[in-house]
């Protein structure tokens, strides 16, 4: 796992210092709002006050729901380190690219620390004076497929669970990661056939984490069919809480 440059970020110590000092945003550019938009806000707030579902995952998925940018505090490790999504434009703002964490145990602990409006404006934006360094605007893909594949979720996001069959969306696919491995039959066979959660889990090479993790991030990249009508949904006759504990 590569290791944060924490020249570039917060240590989670300072950065609560900071922001009982009232100086937390160091990262984006004043005069922006103070509170995030009413849905996407009600939403964090209902997540936060079920901590089942509150994590990470959901907290990016209500972002890219809702199509409003937020910036939020990820906790990795001893550092804090500020991601700026921008799901219109399907773009994340960093000082750190997340391929550069690997797949270690760093992002398998990632944590919320606070999510606030974005500070920092989208390239093309009227506010030019607001839009950061290019080098530090990236596709929002690789950040959904790293968090959905190797985040601290290994279940199915809580909007697209249930009794439901899934199915890819070819024309939403965009590129893979390289990373997929033992995956990458299942999205294949994704493209063929509609299936529960149930049955894709027991595909070759997958399991109940693995096929939440891959529906996941199909989901949140836009390129996942959700059907509670098809045939295969009537399949799905076990609650995905109750055997999770059937591991990784």
């Amino acid at each position: 796992m590569n290791e944060f440059d924490g020249s570039t970020l917060w240590r989670i110590s300072a950065f609560q210092r900071a922001r009982e000092a009232a100086q937390a945003n160091a990262f984006a550019a004043d005069g922006r709002p103070t509170l995030l938009p009413t849905t996407l806000l009600a939403d964090l707030q209902q997540l936060q006050d079920d901590p089942v579902n509150g994590d990470v995952l959901e907290v990016i998925a209500a972002c890219v729901r809702h199509r409003e940018a937020a910036l939020l505090y990820l906790g990795y490790g001893a550092y804090v380190w500020p991601v700026t999504i921008f799901p219109r434009e399907f773009l994340y703002h960093s000082p750190r690219d997340v391929a550069e964490l690997g797949t270690g145990a760093g992002l398998a602990q990632l944590s919320l620390v606070n999510a606030e409006p974005p500070g920092v404006r989208p390239p093309g934006d009227a506010m030019h004076e607001r839009v950061a360094s290019g080098e530090r605007y990236r596709p929002l893909e690789a950040l959904l497929w790293a968090v959905a594949l190797h985040g601290p979720r290994a279940s199915v996001l809580s909007e697209i669970s249930g009794r439901v069959a899934y199915k890819l969306v070819s024309s939403g696919v965009r590129d893979l990661p390289n990373s997929l491995g033992a995956l990458l039959p299942a999205v294949t066979r994704l493209r063929q056939e509609a299936a529960p959660l149930r049955d894709i889990a027991n595909w070759p090479g997958m399991s109940l984490a693995r096929a939440s993790r891959l529906l996941n991030a199909l989901y949140l990249t836009g390129a996942l069919m959700i059907s509670r009508s098809h045939p295969a949904a009537s399949r799905e006759t076990f609650s995905w809480r109750e055997l999770f504990g059937r591991g990784r």
